[in-house]
């Protein structure tokens, strides 16, 4: 399948902003992610997605995948970002129109639940898609300068990201770098997400696909057993067999209820991840954490475990 990368973002930009997961509890957070894009010097257009909400989740199913298929397939739209993550873009996969979305390739953003859309776009689509903060991300006070360089580097650059550093602290020192679990070089695909949608799409058609990849993964709020559970379900799938390395990012608020009666996550990345020998960093900043990387899925990435180093060697954006 010929890939054809989507074109870069540039100020001016019209982008649609859709709500593919879950609902809003402050329905004016919707205009304040808006606000946040247009801020950018973007056009922001806000999807009826984003303003229906169907219990739990930001809009009915039907309304969600029609947005998806709308922005994609209007040639005034530049690019798509997501309003927020939760829960929900499982149960529109099978209602997208994947040969119309390959057909108009294009700036598509957002992580967390928004996993499911990077996987499904990976297997039926064929171009690069964003790991990035989103729309209620921006809109958030708490929003750093480093997340946002890299938010903004990562969609209006043409260039490879290159070295992914550390993020710098407030004191302009370098944060914290990620740690080794298992050391060594591998060159591959990045892909990846969030672990528990990975998990949840395991053995469907649209699961993720390992070989060839660095597989990058994180969550949030989610019990160490729970974290053994679903890297168990993956191993069990063979995928740290068949990946070419791992990048595991920050799982925030990943703690146990019982500190007495748990393992620690290191104990579970050693017990369930290392036994396959693939190259694996521990403490990535990206995910659900501020600062935060932003990363392209779908284009090769270079990993030396053991030096902390991970580096972008592909364009994503024409």
């Amino acid at each position: 399948m010929t890939r054809i990368l989507p074109k870069v973002l540039k100020a001016g930009d019209k982008l649609g902003m859709i709500g593919p997961s879950g609902s809003f509890r402050d329905d004016s957070l919707v205009d304040k992610s808006a606000a946040a894009l247009e801020a950018l010097d973007f056009t922001v257009v806000v999807g009826d997605s984003c303003r229906h909400k169907y219990g739990y989740l930001a809009s009915p199913d039907e309304l969600r995948a029609s947005d998806i298929n709308a922005f994609f397939a209007d040639s005034s739209i530049d690019g798509i970002i997501c309003m927020k993550g939760g829960y929900g873009t499982p149960r529109i996969l099978d209602k997208l129109d994947y040969g119309l979305i390959r057909a108009n390739p294009k700036v598509f953003a957002g992580y967390s639940d928004i996993t499911g859309l990077h996987l499904a776009f990976a297997r039926h689509a064929r171009f690069p898609s964003f790991h990035s903060p989103m729309g209620i991300s921006l809109a958030d006070e708490a929003f750093d300068s480093f997340s946002m360089a890299a938010f903004k580097r990562c969609l209006m650059s043409r260039e490879p990201l290159g070295r992914l550093e550390p993020p710098t602290r407030p004191d302009r020192k370098p944060g914290q770098a990620p740690k080794t679990l298992v050391p060594g070089k591998a060159s591959g695909r990045l892909t990846g997400g969030n672990l528990s949608l990975v998990a949840a799409l395991e053995g469907t058609a649209y699961s993720l696909e390992p070989e060839g990849a660095i597989v990058f993964l994180e969550d949030v709020n989610e019990e160490p057993y729970r974290i053994d559970r679903m890297l168990t379900q993956l191993r069990l799938a063979g995928v740290f067999e068949r990946c070419k390395g791992i990048i595991l990012g920050d799982f925030k608020d990943c703690l146990a209820e019982d500190p007495g009666r748990s393992l620690t996550l290191e104990q579970i990345f050693m017990d369930v991840i290392a036994p396959a020998g693939k190259p694996c960093l521990y403490g990535f900043a990206a995910g659900h954490s501020l600062p935060t990387h932003s990363l392209p899925f779908g284009v090769e990435a270079m990993l030396d475990s053991e030096l902390g180093l991970i580096e972008i060697t592909e364009p994503a954006l024409s």
